[in-house]
């Protein structure tokens, strides 16, 4: 494999993807049929994580977000004891229904679906908030150390992911892939998470772009991939610290302590 960014196109195939959708929307079907009254396979849900933010290169964990009713949230909320991990339950039962051979489980914050073929969904049940600019936030459980409430904001995030991989031509996406290709080929038996491969890339992108292919490409002075590495140097000292880092649209900070270090090894493989 080059160790140079290359356009992936198509890198999950048009087969899988069928699989995810199918499977997707029944899915959603189950969780509208249990919380909504409705028998659509599309509403209250929405594909999110690397998948959503189309950055994936397989299919290990396709994340899902769902929406659950207000008054379900007042319900859970108010109730004594652990009321996030009695609705991971809740949602875990309602899928259950659907898919009664399939391994799954309520984990911390989400629901894990595994299928028999090595394809596996993370499910997060979360309510719907409009915040003061109007934009749609979502409120999650979280059932660890005796329950609480977090927020995300998977929109934004993926808004902000696009637009920029526009305006690339697409070197945004292929960059966040090719990080992904090495990780999984020579790394695997770390943890490096893809928010924090896309965030990191999002940041030091810059203003470079794929040319279009009748465009010549004009000088550098250095490789593209020489450029992310200096970024990564010069926002860590040289990955001597973990530093600030943001995700892209919604501004939620990461923790940069967990593998940051492989990043580098990554980036200084590339360059």
């Amino acid at each position: 494999m080059s160790s140079k960014v290359i356009r992936y196109d198509n890198i999950i195939s048009l087969e899988t993807r069928q699989s995810i959708a199918k499977r997707y929307h029944r899915v959603t079907r189950a969780i509208n049929q249990e919380f909504w009254n409705s028998t659509s396979e599309t509403a209250h849900s929405l594909y999110v994580g690397s998948y959503g933010r189309n950055t994936a290169i397989d299919t290990s964990d396709i994340d899902i977000l769902v929406e659950i009713p207000e008054d379900e949230y007042n319900r859970y909320s108010y109730v004594k004891g652990n009321g996030q991990s009695r609705l991971l339950q809740a949602v875990k039962n309602a899928i259950q229904n659907t898919y009664s051979r399939s391994d799954v489980r309520a984990d911390g914050q989400v629901i894990k679906i595994a299928f028999s073929d090595g394809m596996k969904f993370e499910v997060l049940p979360a309510f719907p908030q409009e915040n003061w600019s109007g934009s749609i936030l979502y409120k999650y459980p979280d059932s660890n150390m005796g329950g609480n409430w977090k927020t995300t904001d998977p929109r934004s995030e993926q808004r902000a992911i696009q637009e920029k991989n526009n305006s690339s031509n697409g070197l945004l996406c292929a960059t966040c892939r090719h990080i992904r290709m090495i990780r999984d080929t020579s790394y695997s038996s770390y943890h490096l998470s893809g928010i924090l491969i896309d965030s990191f890339v999002y940041d030091a992108i810059g203003w470079w772009h794929f040319t279009h292919e009748d465009v010549d490409s004009s000088i550098q002075l250095k490789s593209y991939e020489q450029e992310l590495l200096d970024h990564y140097n010069q926002i860590s000292l040289n990955g001597l610290l973990s530093p600030t880092l943001a995700a892209p649209g919604s501004g939620t900070a990461l923790d940069t302590s967990k593998d940051w270090n492989i990043l580098g090894k990554i980036l200084n493989k590339m360059a």
